[in-house]
């Protein structure tokens, strides 16, 4: 089996359980959906000692009064703060779990990255691999002491609507939307406008997962992104609705090595919704 290139960035799930009651360690549980009430499951039951975020409310901006985009990154003294409330500082080791193979963890990781913190992994398969393998839960509440987080931007993480636009006028670099189909051909509309930004390929965030939600094996997905044309050595900024697919993508392919990976943080959220930028509806 091949390895991935960067294996710490996905933890099995015996070292999680062998490493998560050191002093260092911080595991968050990132479970996160529009419809159930998620933080009423992780009061249910969690990892042991896991402490709840919600990327939505706790690592986003708040939505303006009116317009777009919802849903960018906290900026650097925001950001700081939410750490602070987690328990994460500069030398804390996070793990990150959710209850679709990563997609939510994906967004803490992003933007720890964007602020220099490398000391982030993702529990591969999630908190159902956890449960089948008949490790122990906890409810209720975790109280944690707050730390000292240092945010140090970081630049080459995130990409703005400026620098999409000038890889559109480009092709360089390359542009990959993980939504669904239906979302990329505009026949599911989530913002004012519905399609893709142009020059992009599309390929679903969850084709990298199997449908027990674990990973695909390394050199498989290394394959199946290489064929579509985002090899190793291709630029590429991943974009969705909101960046949180896109950042697991983006999580993806650093495992795999590839280096020059950027998120769209707007995505479509901010693109749909800006009249002045182009769009492309259906394959063509």
């Amino acid at each position: 089996m091949t390895p991935f290139a960067r294996p710490d960035i996905f933890w099995s799930t015996d070292r999680v359980a062998a490493r998560m009651r050191d002093a260092d360690v911080r595991v968050v549980d990132c479970r996160f959906s529009f419809d159930e009430d998620m933080r009423a499951q992780y009061l249910r039951g969690h990892l042991p000692g896991a402490v709840y975020v919600s990327w939505a409310s706790d690592l986003s901006t708040p939505p303006p009064a009116s317009g777009h985009p919802r849903w960018l990154l906290l900026g650097p003294a925001g950001f700081a703060e939410a750490m602070s409330r987690l328990g994460i500082g500069d030398r804390t080791t996070v793990i990150g779990y959710d209850a679709e193979g990563g997609h939510h963890a994906a967004r803490l990781w992003l933007a720890l990255r964007r602020y220099g913190h490398d000391r982030m992994s993702v529990m591969e398969g999630g908190i159902q691999k956890w449960i089948t393998e008949g490790r122990p839960l906890e409810a209720g509440e975790v109280t944690v002491g707050p730390a000292t987080f240092t945010p140090r931007p970081r630049d080459g993480v995130i990409a703005t609507k400026e620098e999409v636009l000038a890889a559109v006028r480009t092709g360089d670099p390359w542009l990959l939307d993980v939504r669904r189909d239906s979302e990329f051909t505009g026949v599911e509309k989530r913002a004012a406008r519905g399609g893709h930004i142009p020059g992009a390929v599309n390929i679903l965030w969850k084709d990298a997962l199997k449908d027990d939600w674990t990973l695909r094996e390394a050199g498989e997905l290394e394959e199946f992104y290489t064929n579509a044309g985002f090899g190793p050595e291709t630029r590429t900024v991943t974009y969705c609705q909101a960046g949180v697919r896109a950042a697991f993508t983006h999580l993806v392919l650093i495992a795999l090595g590839h280096d020059d990976v950027r998120t769209y943080d707007g995505s479509w959220e901010e693109w749909g919704n800006d009249p002045a930028l182009p769009i492309i509806t259906g394959r063509s």
